[in-house]
């Protein structure tokens, strides 16, 4: 069973179980100042660090540019990727940051306080957004789903700050008529206010 399920991963069919696990990592088993062996990092000086007995995953407040990792087998979709991000402001400046799905071109949900919205990203082109206003200097849960629905393939995404419950529904959404390409899932940010986003606890399921 485990061995077919794995085969499907690889070949982008997506995952045959709904709920499974196919990859979680809270970076309490990786070392301060290295990034997990199985990570791939496409740029940026991602590292674990550790503070108040807890660690996670952090990007450096410089330089300023757009910063990526991918994680986790590949997909195509029935998959939903979840993370907790950390960042603060600066005055006017403000860090954007998303979780992605199907690789480095697939599709990004990104918090961006600078307009006070969400947005769903293919590739490098913000395509559409919902309001949402972000508070600096707290942890911000983020959600993406990619399905099939019908002729359609919906992508779908949520956001809330982790003091709060989850919305019951999906605050986002995209239909495309393609399918999807097959791809890792990914961690992105870019840090415009000059200080460090922190991501912890990933978890990739199968929806």
């Amino acid at each position: 069973m485990f061995g077919r399920l794995f085969l499907l991963l690889m070949l982008g069919a997506g995952p045959a179980f709904a709920g499974t696990t196919l990859y979680e990592n809270n970076f309490e088993k990786t070392d301060v100042g290295q990034v997990p062996a199985e990570f791939l990092v496409l740029d940026g000086d991602f590292a674990v660090k550790q503070s108040e007995g807890n660690k996670y995953l952090e990007l450096p407040g410089a330089p300023l540019d757009t910063f990526g990792v991918l994680f986790g087998p590949t997909t195509n979709v029935g998959v939903i990727v979840s993370a907790r991000i950390y960042g603060t402001g600066k005055g006017r400046r403000y860090p954007r940051f998303g979780v992605g799905l199907n690789g480095p071109s697939g599709y990004k949900l990104r918090v961006s306080p600078q307009i006070n919205a969400i947005e769903i990203y293919k590739g490098d082109e913000a395509i559409t957004n919902a309001p949402f206003t972000w508070k600096s200097g707290t942890w911000t849960m983020l959600k993406l789903r990619v399905r099939s629905a019908g002729q359609l393939w919906k992508i779908e995404g949520k956001v809330w700050p982790e003091s709060q419950p989850e919305p019951a529904d999906w605050m986002i959404s995209l239909d495309e008529k393609s399918a999807p390409h097959p791809g890792r899932a990914s961690l992105w940010g870019a840090p415009y206010s000059d200080t460090p986003i922190r991501f912890d606890d990933i978890l990739l399921t199968a929806d």
